[in-house]
């Protein structure tokens, strides 16, 4: 009997077994999509997929090779935000922004670059955060496309290499900077240069080895704190030991039937949804005309909130559907008073010309997503990279992103998003783009569910985003064929030509006809989406 129990037993463990490892064999969709700013980092999420990855694999590898390959818009010394739904449904988030140090003193001097303005690091706990948790892959794995490029070399593209030739005389100007991101002749590369990073090869390889360690502590954590108490900055030991990424927490709003979930600070998810949901109220057949001023006006209302984010009691009304109806029916009056929010003490970030930051979605043929996205703030972010290491720090004090207090983390207008019906994801997006992040993640879903427009059209048609006092509307070359004709006479408005002024999307939506997955790559952008077919048998 005992033996008769005892292969019962392991008849059902093995049954268990099966069970649960047809679950993740037989696929739920045809295929794996990943969404990223850089074809490179896509490539990594892609490889990551041939070998038996998960959307946490892939968007770990592309996050780390986008740290090699577009180093002017993230790295491992900046910060990130992700969002993710698991195949089982849950729905979770990820804060790795960059954080104050202890022993911090607010200062009226105001810094731009430079290492008074160093914080402590985030993107690398963040990506390693979301492997330990959710991935399968091993981390030599996951980091291996990341280190190869990195110690290989990669040719670089002509808009990151324009964007290190616009910070050339501040790089110049901080050796460890000039040593990294020019060359023999003391420039920055040219489009199509190869560039290898032995130094950072190493970082990368350290971090494979002993994960968290290999960076917030050990030579690599050591040679960062020498080099920024050196030259000003105030980052120590303890400040890198100590820090942790950690859980989000998720908002949820409505939008056309559709349920809508974003991230609390230090994330912009909040202001994210506010929009959405006047926009909900507003609902119905829209000219191109009456859309663009209707998200004008929605976005500038909602962003007359983005100091209250913090007060609950504000939060509460943020998010609030009744409220966002009386909103709307304030909008169709003409009846808000709008009072700007602009004041002495305004973020620098809010107002800047030139968006910043980089954005990737990965969805797998299990139902695993993760939209996340990761920055080193400005352009360059902080222009200071640590001789022998080779990887930008963000800017975090200073002023840019606002004042804060030691133990703070900064707070973005990154805006990572879901959105699912009955609890199936329908659509996973991030942008990058400064103060434009929000008015494009929102723009984008208005575009797919409201005007129910195929995803790559969505990301494609223009956006707007109202700013002093007109609205901008984006009218270069690529768009200005189904753009809105408004006239300023009636209305104030500024078109704007500059491609990428309006925010970087990178999305991935459920093709409504089959069971497959759909990317869209923005085109103001050199990024791209790659697919991975699943072995899936109907």
């Amino acid at each position: 009997m005992r033996q008769l129990a005892k292969l019962l037993s392991l008849g059902c463990l093995s049954t268990l077994f099966l069970i649960s490892c047809s679950s993740k064999e037989r696929p739920a969709y045809t295929n794996n999509v990943i969404a990223a700013a850089q074809p490179l980092a896509s490539k990594a999420g892609e490889q990551m997929y041939a070998l038996g990855g998960n959307a946490f694999d892939a968007a770990v590898a592309a996050g780390f090779t986008l740290a090699v390959v577009e180093p002017s818009m993230s790295g491992l010394g900046g910060r990130l935000q992700a969002i993710y739904q698991t195949q089982t449904g849950e729905i979770a988030g990820v804060d790795a922004s960059t954080e104050v140090p202890k022993n911090y003193t607010p200062s009226t001097v105001k810094h731009s670059f430079g290492y008074p303005t160093i914080g402590i690091p985030g993107v690398v706990a963040g990506l390693l955060k979301l492997h330990q948790d959710k991935g399968s892959l091993t981390l030599t794995q996951v980091l291996a496309p990341a280190i190869k490029a990195a110690e290989e070399g990669y040719a670089i593209l002509p808009g990151e290499a324009y964007r290190q030739q616009m910070a050339v005389d501040k790089v110049k100007t901080l050796s460890g900077s000039a040593y990294h991101f020019l060359n023999e002749k003391g420039e920055a590369p040219e489009a199509g240069d190869i560039i290898v990073q032995k130094d950072l090869a190493e970082v990368l390889k350290a971090i494979a080895k002993k994960s968290k360690k290999g960076f917030y502590e050990g030579d690599v954590a050591q040679k960062m704190v020498d080099d920024i108490q050196a030259n000003g900055g105030i980052l120590t030991l303890e400040d890198l030991k100590n820090y942790k990424a950690l859980s989000s927490r998720v908002l949820h709003g409505k939008y056309y039937g559709h349920d809508i979930h974003s991230l609390y600070l230090p994330s912009y998810g909040a202001i994210t949804i506010q929009i959405l949901q006047i926009l909900d109220h507003l609902k119905g057949i829209q000219s191109e005309e009456q859309w663009a001023q209707e998200v004008g006006e929605a976005t500038k209302i909602a962003y007359t909130y983005r100091k209250k984010q913090d007060n609950q009691d504000s939060l509460a009304l943020i998010l609030s559907y009744a409220r966002a109806g009386k909103l709307a029916q304030q909008i169709r009056e003409e009846a808000y008073t709008f009072t700007a929010d602009f004041d002495q003490n305004t973020p620098v970030s809010w107002t800047v010309k030139q968006g910043h930051t980089s954005h990737l979605t990965a969805v797998d043929q299990w139902g695993n997503a993760v939209s996340l996205t990761q920055t080193v703030g400005p352009n360059m972010g902080s222009k200071v990279a640590t001789k022998g290491l080779g990887f930008l720090y963000a800017v975090t004090l200073g002023g840019y992103l606002g004042d804060y207090k030691p133990g703070d983390r900064a707070n973005s207008h990154i805006t990572p998003t879901l959105v699912t019906k009955e609890g199936a994801l329908v659509l996973a997006l991030g942008a990058a783009g400064g103060s434009r992040i929000v008015t494009a993640v929102t723009q984008v879903i208005s575009r797919f569910l409201g005007q129910k427009h195929p995803l790559d059209k969505a990301v494609f048609l223009p956006r707007v985003y109202p700013f002093q006092d007109s609205l901008w509307v984006e009218d270069h070359a690529t768009v200005k064929a189904v753009n809105a004709d408004l006239n300023p006479a009636e209305y104030p408005v500024k078109y704007i030509e500059e491609i990428a002024r309006f925010g970087r999307v990178h999305a991935i939506a459920k093709d409504p006809e089959s069971d497959s997955w759909v990317g869209a790559a923005d085109p103001d952008w050199e990024g791209t989406s790659e697919y991975f077919s699943s072995e899936r048998k109907d």
